[in-house]
C-alpha cells in the first residue's frame, strides 16, 4: 500500500471471509481491516500487520497484550491498538479511521490517564467503525476504547463493537453523526458506564436512534473493561443479549406485561361499613381518589369520619387533614363513632375517663391515626408536602382531605378553577406515586331551579364546584342527597354513586340514617313506595 494511493471501494476478503472489510486502493493493492492482510497488486500476500498512514506525524503503533486489562495480543492486533513513544513517554494509542479506511486520528493515552489527539477526530467515525460490516443483526456501542476491546474479545472479536471518540457528554453528537450507518443494524445496543451519568446518556442517545432498534444494556460492574478484568465474561455477553428495548417514558410493550397481569393484585379492597356501597364500588383501595360531595350540612364530613373509622378498625393507618376544624374536633369525631355518642356535645360528667380512654386507644391513640394541626386554607404545594410526609414518614395508607375548596380559598388573585385543576392534577399524581388511597370532600354548585341540594335535589358530576377536574381525576364520586326540611325523613340520606371507574355501576347504592342522639350514619333499608323504614 502506498501513502499516495486513494481508496476505491470495500470488497470481500478471500482470507478471512469478511464481506466488506477488504479495501481496494487506486494502486491495485488490497488491505483487509479485519484480518490485517495486505495483498499487493501483483497478488503476493504479506502477512505482517500494516498500519496505513495518512499523515507522517502519526505514531507507529506496536500491538501487545495488556495483562492488567486481560486484553490479548490478538485483540490488540485486530483493533490496531497498541503502544508507542510520544515525547519521551510510553503511551497507548487508539487509531481512528474514516469510512474509507484511512487513518484520520490517533487518541494517545498517557500513564496518568490523560490523553491527547493527533489528527482530527471529527474526520473519523466511531472507534472501531472501520472493523464493522455495513449493517447486520447487532452492534454494541460502549464508552471507551478499552471497553470496546474488552467486549470485542468477550465475543471472540466476531461481533461488531464501537465506542464514542470523546467523553460521554459528546455521545449524542458523535453517534448522531454516524446514525445513518448505525441504522443499517437491526439492534443498536448501548452499553455505557453503570453510573448516573452513563445511564442518563444512554437514555439521551436512545431517543435519537430509530424506533425499536435502540436497546440499553445494564452491567453489574462499572463497564466492560471491569467485567473482563473480573473474569465475568459470560455475564458481559449476557448483558448484551439481555439488553432491553428502549421506549420513551410511559410506553410499555404488551409483550412485557405477562408478569404484571398474572401477579396477585396488591390493591386489596378494604370494605366500607355499608353493604350497598360495597356492592356498587367494591370497597376502598390504595391508588384511588374517592370524592364525597353533597350540599351544605348534608353530612359529607360525618360520612368521611365513618369511612375513616372503618379503615382504622380494619387495621389501616389513616392521615386526616380537616381544614375546617381543629384536631380536637376531628379526634372527638372519630372517638364519637367508636362510642356511639356525640362527645363534643357531652359534658365531662356524662362520660367517664375510662370510657374516653378506651375510645381514644381504639381510634386516635391506636398509633394508626395522624392529623394535620392546621386550620384554614393552605397552598397546594405545602399540602402535597404534608401528604407525602404522612404516607412516607408516618406509614399512612389512606388520606382524608376535608375539603379541596378551602385549599384555594385563602389565595388572593388567580382563577379558582385553574388552581383547583392544578391541585387535582398534583393530587392524582401523588396518589399514583405514593400508592395511597384518598378520601376527598368537595362542595357542590347550586343546581338550577328553585330546589337546592339542602331540599333534596339530586347530585351530579356537573355540579362539582370549582373545576371539572375533580370529577375527571377521581376514581369514585359519591353524592349524598337529603331533604333537610322533610318533616318525617329529614335524617335519611340517599347515597348516589356518580362515577365508578372500578366497575362502572352507578346510581343509588344505599340509604343512610343519621341519629341525632349518637351522631352515627348507619345503613337503613328503605321502601321507596311506602316511605317507611323496613329494617335496620
Amino acid at each position: 500500500m502506498q501513502e499516495d494511493s486513494e481508496f476505491i471501494r470495500h470488497e470481500a476478503c478471500p482470507h478471512c471471509g469478511s464481506s466488506d472489510a477488504n479495501a481496494l486502493y487506486s494502486n491495485g493493492n488490497h488491505y483487509c481491516f479485519s484480518c490485517q492482510t495486505l495483498t499487493p497488486a501483483d497478488g503476493q500476500e504479506i502477512q505482517e500487520m500494516v498500519m496505513p498512514k495518512a499523515n507522517a506525524n502519526f505514531l507507529e503503533v506496536t500491538p501487545q497484550a495488556f495483562g492488567k486489562r486481560r486484553i490479548s495480543e490478538a485483540t490488540s492486533k485486530h483493533w490496531k491498538y497498541g503502544v508507542s513513544e510520544y515525547h519521551g513517554s510510553k503511551v497507548q494509542v487508539a487509531n481512528y479511521y474514516d469510512d474509507h479506511g484511512t487513518l484520520q486520528a490517533q487518541k494517545v493515552r498517557f500513564p496518568n490517564k490523560d490523553f491527547t489527539v493527533i489528527g482530527d477526530l471529527k474526520k473519523a467515525g466511531l472507534y472501531g467503525q472501520n472493523l464493522c460490516r455495513d449493517g447486520g443483526k447487532m452492534i454494541t456501542i460502549v464508552e471507551g476504547e478499552l471497553d470496546a476491546l474488552s467486549l470485542s474479545q468477550a465475543f471472540g472479536n466476531k461481533w461488531p463493537v464501537v465506542s464514542i471518540p470523546s467523553g460521554i457528554d459528546s455521545a449524542k453528537k458523535a453517534i448522531g453523526r454516524s446514525i445513518e450507518w448505525l441504522s443499517k443494524y437491526d439492534s443498536i445496543i448501548l452499553m455505557f458506564d453503570n453510573d448516573e451519568v452513563g445511564q442518563a446518556a444512554a437514555l439521551d442517545v436512545a431517543s435519537i436512534l430509530p424506533p425499536n432498534k435502540a436497546k440499553i444494556a445494564k452491567l453489574p460492574l462499572k463497564d466492560a473493561s471491569d467485567m473482563l478484568q473480573a473474569g465475568r465474561t459470560e455475564e458481559l455477553i449476557n448483558a448484551v443479549w439481555g439488553a432491553k428495548t428502549f421506549r420513551p417514558d410511559g410506553i410499555v410493550s404488551g409483550i412485557d406485561l405477562w408478569d404484571v397481569v398474572t401477579s396477585v393484585d396488591e390493591r386489596a379492597s378494604i370494605p366500607y361499613p355499608y353493604t350497598g356501597l360495597n356492592e356498587k364500588v367494591g370497597g376502598c383501595r390504595k391508588g384511588e381518589i374517592v370524592t364525597l360531595t353533597a350540599g351544605s350540612g348534608i353530612g359529607k364530613s360525618q360520612l368521611a369520619r365513618e369511612l375513616a373509622h372503618s379503615l382504622i378498625k380494619n387495621g389501616e393507618t389513616v392521615g386526616y387533614i380537616a381544614l375546617e376544624e381543629n384536631v380536637k374536633r376531628t379526634a372527638l369525631g372519630l372517638m364519637s363513632i367508636e362510642m356511639n355518642r356525640l362527645l363534643h356535645l357531652q359534658s365531662n360528667e356524662d362520660v367517664s375517663t375510662e370510657e374516653m380512654k378506651e375510645a381514644f386507644d381504639a381510634t386516635v391513640g391506636s398509633g394508626r391515626v395522624y392529623l394535620y394541626d392546621h386550620w384554614g386554607s393552605t397552598d397546594s404545594d405545602n399540602l402535597l408536602s404534608k401528604i407525602r410526609y404522612l404516607v412516607r414518614g408516618c406509614g399512612c395508607n389512606f388520606i382524608v382531605l376535608d375539603h379541596i375548596s378551602i385549599v384555594v380559598s385563602g389565595l388572593e388573585g388567580g382563577d379558582e378553577r385553574r388552581i383547583i385543576d392544578n391541585t387535582m392534577t398534583k393530587l392524582r399524581g401523588l396518589v399514583e406515586e405514593l400508592n395511597c388511597g384518598m378520601i376527598l370532600i368537595s362542595h357542590l354548585k347550586r343546581p338550577s331551579g328553585d330546589r337546592g341540594h339542602e331540599d333534596g335535589a339530586q347530585t351530579s358530576l356537573a355540579q362539582l364546584r370549582g373545576s371539572a377536574a375533580i370529577g375527571q381525576l377521581s376514581d369514585i364520586v359519591i353524592g349524598l342527597e337529603r331533604n333537610q326540611q322533610d318533616k318525617d325523613n329529614s335524617n335519611i340520606s340517599d347515597v348516589r354513586v356518580l362515577k365508578n371507574r372500578w366497575s362502572g355501576d352507578t346510581g343509588i347504592a344505599c340509604h343512610l340514617a343519621y341519629s341525632v342522639d349518637t351522631g352515627r350514619m348507619t345503613e337503613t333499608y328503605w321502601d321507596d313506595e311506602d316511605e317507611v323504614e323496613i329494617d335496620f
